[in-house]
């Protein structure tokens, strides 16, 4: 493998010949009552009720609200968490003390404790989720319960608190796998994993949720996410604190699965400009615009901390490993103004060394300290 594959990494995504136009919904009670939120968002204060707030993108989110890095102007945030092994109170600490935040711990599928806390709030994004693909394999069960039924509650429980925007967040992963050329948000669900088949499930009863009673429900899918405070059993995280432990890097198979690469910080932009912005019932895919194959990734990681290929041990596939994932971005891009800021070459240097600076976050969760 050609070290220069690490210097020009393929770009992906936003396809510059003309797309089919997007949908057009109804002119509804709904899509009036959307319309004028459209505009209500931009000028005036809103309070955010973040689902999954402690978790890696979650948090982010929440905290880019507070520190307005995302430009919509807050009023209120609640970030709403498990706390199950991947929902960190430390990952909001920098805004805890934030008079704006407000913390609960609750679980999706609890109705009764989301009817005491959801009125009031203007807006959901919906981030809760188990999102680990290995741990789908063995415990599928446990993903069907939070990702779907869990999904249908906080609808329902939305709708009788009259929240005014619902974002539902999703993975490319709904759509399959794909040989050549990207998905665009047409593209016919084909989930291969327990995780994906579960995300395609609440996606649709999301969007069903708009059909059926005329809520303002607004899908995205993004591609996979890399950044700080992610939870180091996904590879970016595993391969970097394994490397600074001394340890090997496990690579799936033959590495070359292939991943368009999107920034945390680029995402939870990606989805405030659905906020502000989006159309109601309307799916937007969001991606990084840098696709990699696993194997290129880990000497990307190996380069930046200064090791070689002896470090790489390839293990066993898994079952129904996902060649490779691109998602169609143009919609987002040329409707809300997207794109992404923050390529994975030229972000990751950074992501290493917040790792390396910070093992008293990442070494308990790796070792049971928490």
């Amino acid at each position: 493998m050609g070290r220069s594959c690490l210097l020009t990494p393929r770009v992906t995504g936003h396809r510059r010949e003309p797309v089919p136009p997007a949908r057009t919904m109804p002119l509804t009670r709904a899509s009036l009552i959307s319309a004028l939120f459209r505009g209500a968002v931009a000028s005036l204060f809103v309070r955010y009720f973040v689902t999954g707030g402690a978790g890696f993108i979650g948090s982010n989110h929440v905290r880019g609200l507070l520190d307005g890095r995302w430009g919509s102007a807050v009023e209120g945030v609640t970030a709403w968490d498990a706390f199950t092994y991947a929902g960190n109170p430390d990952n909001l600490r920098s805004v805890i003390g934030d008079p704006r935040l407000t913390v609960i711990e609750g679980d999706i599928r609890n109705e009764a404790l989301l009817d005491e806390h959801l009125p009031g709030h203007d807006v959901v994004v919906h981030f809760a989720a188990e999102s680990h693909v290995d741990r789908s394999i063995g415990a599928g069960s446990v993903f069907v319960s939070t990702n779907v039924l869990g999904t249908q509650c906080l609808l329902d429980a939305s709708r009788r608190a009259d929240v005014g925007v619902f974002v539902h967040v999703s993975t490319d992963e709904v759509y399959g796998t794909i040989d050549e050329g990207s998905w665009d948000e047409m593209q016919p669900l084909a989930p291969n994993s327990p995780y994906a088949a579960s995300k395609a499930g609440s996606d649709l009863l999301a969007l069903a949720a708009h059909r059926t009673h005329d809520m303002d429900v607004r899908v995205t899918r993004c591609s996979n996410n890399f950044g700080t405070h992610q939870y180091p059993e996904k590879i970016i995280p595993l391969f970097i604190t394994n490397l600074l432990e001394g340890l090997d890097v496990p690579v799936y198979g033959d590495g070359l699965n292939r991943r368009d690469w999107l920034h945390v910080d680029d995402h939870c932009r990606a989805i405030d400009l659905v906020v502000a912005g989006g159309r109601a019932g309307e799916i937007y895919n969001i991606g990084g615009g840098t696709e990699l194959s696993n194997l290129d990734l880990t000497h990307l990681v190996l380069e930046l901390l200064g090791e070689d290929e002896s470090r790489i041990r390839h293990v066993e596939d898994r079952p129904g490993h996902d060649r490779r994932y691109s998602v169609d971005w143009s919609k987002i891009g040329d409707e809300l103004g997207y794109a992404p800021r923050l390529p994975l070459v030229e972000a990751l240097p950074a992501v290493v060394e917040w790792y390396r600076d910070n093992p008293d976050w990442w070494h308990p969760l790796k070792h049971g300290g928490r």
